[in-house]
């Protein structure tokens, strides 16, 4: 297909594709070329640089610009700590440090963008639409995972809410990615609510919106670590996530054919769900926010970043398998959105494992009905299948050998280099999981 066909909605896939390396090739420049520029540089529009942010003559003063004491940030940060810390107590004002983040980004907008109220509405909406309503468990998982690094003390106030911008970056960069898949897979429901693409008004808009969602990751980034020597691993570490996750979306999308091409199950195979597994989810679900955590512990053994991958992607793959599990079983009031991937023809564990137990006559039913988009009846069809195959015992086991496959893995940790800790949390957040 012509690309330039833009009336065919197959085509803004394409150019968002395009785009988003475009603009990742862009911030990546930047942020070589502009790390070591003095300050009160002319920047290309005649405005004054101050060396961390473009202003038009007026700074607004935050967190992250050298005024973190006495800022409403620090006095968050010192109501968490004087907390139990608990599970509950962590989601509480973990999520409200995402207040203070998508109010500087209106700040910023207006003061140093000179945008009108009318975009900075739309940013509003998108930012509280689309990045919080989760689990937060990636958010949360850095700062978790920095909490066990420092053993022996606790955090301080500026500790907790680096930590903290660095987890909801993963947040915001699970945000972006959540409403391009959106787009591209023709999704209905996301979290408990309609996707953002499929709010009046915002249709193909989503496109850049993604897109203005990822910057303020760089922003954040910039505005809170730019005078860090982790400034550039940070940086390094989200730039690489993210292609390796691009890179997985690839596979998702390029395993089963663009309609109106009649799905061929060859490529389902499951050397072919874990490499998407593995690009598409390990890395950026499991992987980014422990290799953050242990970047803000101070963590330098290289050791520890190797056996945290080890077990991430373990752990990333069992993950991605109870989504597919999830994706035909679990409840949408539970799951918080409406299972598509039997219509969408995904490679999913499900139908990797169906294909490898068919009989021939159950092989042509699976060829028959799946991957035939909105077609309630072949849906059926399929999930007769399945049960008949008895995939859910299937899963079961699978469930168990995972788990104590990634039990032997964290034993073999040495504590002193990473705390074992680390991995026994996300591990218990993950196991059994409903949602």
């Amino acid at each position: 297909m012509d690309i330039t066909e833009l009336s065919d909605p197959q085509s803004y896939v394409y150019l968002a594709s395009a785009a988003m390396f475009g603009a990742l090739s862009v911030v990546a420049f930047q942020n070589l070329t502009g790390t070591d520029k003095k300050a009160t540089e002319e920047d290309i529009s005649g405005k004054k640089s101050n060396g961390n942010v473009t202003t038009s003559g007026s700074k607004s003063k935050s967190a992250g610009s050298g005024d973190f004491a006495g800022s409403e940030a620090e006095k968050l940060m010192k109501d968490w700590l004087k907390s139990s810390q608990s599970t509950k107590d962590d989601r509480k004002y973990f999520s409200k440090v995402f207040n203070l983040l998508a109010k500087e980004v209106e700040e910023e907008m207006a003061t140093d963008f000179e945008s009108p109220k009318d975009a900075l509405q739309w940013v509003r909406k998108l930012m509280k639409h689309s990045v919080p309503g989760g689990k937060m468990n990636r958010g949360l998982t850095v700062v978790h995972t920095t909490r066990a690094c420092v053993q022996g003390r606790s955090l301080t106030p500026k500790e907790l809410y680096d930590a903290s911008v660095l987890g909801w970056c993963v947040e915001w960069l699970q945000a972006f990615f959540l409403v391009a898949d959106d787009v591209m897979d023709s999704s209905t429901t996301r979290r408990g609510k309609p996707c953002w693409y499929r709010i009046d008004g915002v249709g193909n808009c989503a496109i850049n919106d993604s897109f203005i969602l990822e910057s303020h990751i760089y922003r954040f980034l910039k505005k809170y670590f730019k005078g860090s020597s982790r400034y550039v691993q940070i940086l390094d570490l989200f730039h690489e996530v993210t292609y390796q996750t691009e890179l997985g979306q690839l596979l998702d999308l390029t395993t089963q054919p663009l309609p109106p091409a009649i799905p061929d199950l060859k490529k389902f195979t499951l050397k072919r769900h874990a490499e998407i597994v593995k690009y598409k989810t390990a890395f950026y679900s499991f992987y980014l926010p422990v290799a953050l955590g242990l970047i803000m512990g101070n963590i330098d053994d290289e050791t520890a970043f190797e056996q945290a991958l080890e077990i991430c992607l373990v752990m990333g793959e069992y993950f991605q398998v109870q989504d597919d599990y999830l994706d035909c079983y679990g409840s949408p009031e539970v799951i918080g959105k409406i299972g598509t991937d039997i219509k969408d023809c995904k490679c999913s564990w499900l139908v990797v494992n169906a294909k490898n137990k068919c009989s021939r006559g159950q092989k042509r039913i699976l060829e028959q009905h799946y991957g035939k988009g909105d077609n309630d009846e072949s849906e059926a069809a399929i999930k007769k299948l399945y049960k008949e195959l008895q995939l859910e015992k299937d899963f079961e086991a699978y469930e168990e050998k995972s788990y104590n496959s990634i039990v032997d893995l964290i034993q073999q940790v040495d504590d002193s280099v990473v705390p074992r800790d680390v991995f026994n949390q996300l591990l218990q957040k993950i196991y059994k999981r409903k949602l």
